[in-house]
């Protein structure tokens, strides 16, 4: 790595030198005002028209007070010579010489006919559970007609609709219930085994049971041990289930059932803590069901819902083998489930990092979202790391490791981020207002081009609902209007905006009210002012082979009630820059193929890429 190469950036603080060496107050939003009142339309533009207002306004007090101090000492001014001068106030705009250079540095690109090439891709987190959404794998019939059979069984069970007992057998109760009583000393089970779930129907009133859900007894559990990552191993655990990357044998139930037991009752596993790394069973990292938070929970199985939840995970998983060995052939099925484990889970990260090697490192700039730690260590690692700058927060996030990232190219930003600003944004936040942003869903830096002009660059992962998506914005362009040291920069904003072609009011974010949104602020994007509602830019559907089977969608039913939304934008000034040409990308090759379910065997995202080549606008005058 070059010595260009930098883990954090300089926050804040090392924009303006300050006494104290706090966070400059300009950076910040004033709580007392209300909005937008003084720049309301427009403002992104408007605060940099009244940049030369500023200047000439500098100019003309200066000019104005040598010639009071002339005639003061003249005596031709009466009071004033006493120094009455009235109200005189200050202007806070811009920095001039700063205005100067990025006007200047504007000019120079139009002159050489230098454009920006941008990208923005989320990248999405790795799914553990291969099967939870509809994929496409071409060439492949075996995928499409195993996941149609789950299906039928589900939702047409017919007589395979048998009782609990003839799958998760009263052998495996009995040692399930020995090992709650003597391993992890708990209460035993039989009451709630011999008098309700062994005589349950493993598909209509267990699979299928909603109570059971909304208990969380099954999906608790899950959730827990799925996948567990540990201290000394570079690849997670799992547990013996289908819906996860575990490569063990499951082509019978008692192969399962032994490997299930001894998973959870006996594997110890290095686990770090926030106090170090401690040595944990996985029953042992179970935690109680309460009835305060899960009100349709009992009181007796909140009581009991250690050991209670441990049994319906055994049923659950127990189901969900049984299933898979009955529509398809483990010969079948279980070399599938490792084809799809390799390309969406263990190769995802390779993956990602090619396609971006290969089709997006002649970008300027790139944002992504949802980045692991890992990933960013790789991409500097790799041939990335050589063409690109990579700024990662200052903050990242540990604990869900989704971090918006930023990619500058070091041929057109050679001095890489001059500072991280993300904080000033947050503080320009509406006083009171709680908006939905996790740590690490904003990346936001500053940096200059080789032509001089000054830029903010964002990255943002919206909400699931696109709630943060508009406020994001505003304070986004309320952080550069306030701030001395930001009002010249130019923005470009690539995000996750996670807007709907029909949403839901009140509850989700219209992409079209996002559209007025960006340019009642002066901006636009790669897809104009007014984006088109069937522009997609994800197209995902919940496959049967997940815990939340209402969220499930039928072969024929991945189009109506999947995810397939206009997702992704990049932003930008409307009189900064104009749009060459725009692309999206679902293969890797600069290519979206329509109606098409990804991620895919070859394309390891539920986003596809977003893509822009802008060229600059000449500056108006006073710009």
């Amino acid at each position: 790595m070059s010595e260009a190469d930098y883990t954090t950036v300089p926050r804040e603080g090392d924009l303006e030198a300050t006494s104290n060496g706090e966070i400059p107050e300009s950076f910040y939003a004033d709580k007392s005002k209300s909005g937008f009142s003084a720049l309301s339309y427009r403002s992104y533009n408007c605060r940099r028209r009244l940049n030369i207002v500023g200047i000439v306004t500098i100019f003309v007090v200066a000019s104005a007070l040598v010639a009071v101090e002339l005639g003061r000492r003249r005596g031709h001014l009466g009071e004033w010579a006493k120094g009455n001068f009235g109200g005189a106030g200050s202007f806070l705009g811009s920095d001039p010489a700063l205005d100067v250079q990025a006007s200047q540095g504007m000019s120079a690109m139009v002159a050489a006919g230098r454009k920006l090439r941008l990208a923005t891709w989320n990248i999405a987190a790795i799914n553990n559970n291969p099967f939870e959404y509809w994929i496409t794998i071409k060439d492949n019939p075996d995928y499409e007609e195993l996941m149609v059979n789950v299906e039928g069984f589900l939702e047409n069970p017919g007589d395979k609709d048998v009782p609990v007992s003839k799958v998760f057998t009263q052998e495996m109760f009995d040692d399930l219930d020995s090992k709650l009583t003597g391993v992890a000393g708990w209460k035993s089970v039989k009451p709630y085994w011999n008098k309700d779930f062994k005589n349950r129907k493993i598909v209509s009133e267990f699979m299928k049971d909603p109570l059971l859900g909304s208990k969380r007894l099954a999906s608790m559990p899950d959730r827990i041990t799925n996948t567990i990552n540990v201290d000394n191993r570079d690849e997670p655990v799992c547990r013996p289930t289908v819906i996860n990357m575990y490569d063990g044998d499951l082509s019978t139930m008692q192969k399962w059932w032994k490997a299930w037991s001894q998973f959870i009752f006996e594997q110890k596993l290095s686990i770090k803590t926030t106090d170090g790394v401690s040595e944990q069973i996985p029953y042992q990292m179970l935690q109680p069901i309460k009835k305060a938070k899960y009100p349709d929970i009992t009181e007796q199985e909140e009581e009991d819902s250690l050991p209670l939840q441990t049994m319906c995970g055994a049923i659950f998983d127990a189901i969900l083998v049984h299933m898979m060995n009955t529509v398809s052939k483990p010969a079948v099925w279980q070399p599938l489930k490792k084809t799809m484990v390799k390309s969406l889970n263990k190769m995802k990260v390779p993956h990602t990092l090619s396609i971006l090697e290969t089709t997006y490192i002649d970008s300027d700039i790139i944002t992504l979202q949802e980045v692991s730690s890992s990933f960013i260590d790789q991409a500097r690692s790799s041939k990335l790391g050589d063409a690109f700058h990579i700024v990662a927060p200052a903050d990242l996030d540990a604990v869900r490791d989704q971090n918006s990232v930023i990619f500058l190219s070091k041929d057109s930003f050679p001095g890489g981020a001059s500072s991280e600003v993300t904080s000033a944004v947050e503080a320009a936040f509406p006083p009171g207002e709680k908006v939905p942003v996790a740590k690490g869903d904003i990346l936001a830096i500053t940096t200059t081009n080789t032509d001089g002009v000054p830029f903010v660059v964002a990255s943002f992962h919206g909400d699931t609902n696109g709630l943060a998506t508009k406020p994001v914005l505003t304070a986004i362009v309320k952080a550069m209007e306030e701030s001395t040291a930001l009002s010249s920069h130019r923005l470009i904003f690539g995000l996750d905006a996670n807007t709907y072609e029909n949403a839901k009011p009140g509850k989700q974010q219209d992409v079209l009210d996002w559209g007025k949104h960006y340019v009642a602020e002066g901006l636009t994007s790669c897809w104009g002012d007014v984006p088109d509602p069937s522009n997609y830019t994800t197209y995902n559907a919940r496959t049967y082979l997940q815990p939340q089977l209402n969220k499930a969608c039928k072969k024929e039913e991945k189009r109506e009630k999947g995810d397939v939304n206009p997702k992704d934008f990049i932003v930008f000034g409307q009189d900064d820059f104009k749009v060459v040409s725009t692309w999206k990308d679902n293969t890797g090759k600069k290519e979206y193929v329509e109606d098409m379910a990804f991620p895919t065997l070859d394309f390891p995202s539920d986003h596809g890429i977003l893509a822009t080549i802008i060229e600059p606008l000449e500056p108006a005058s006073g710009s």
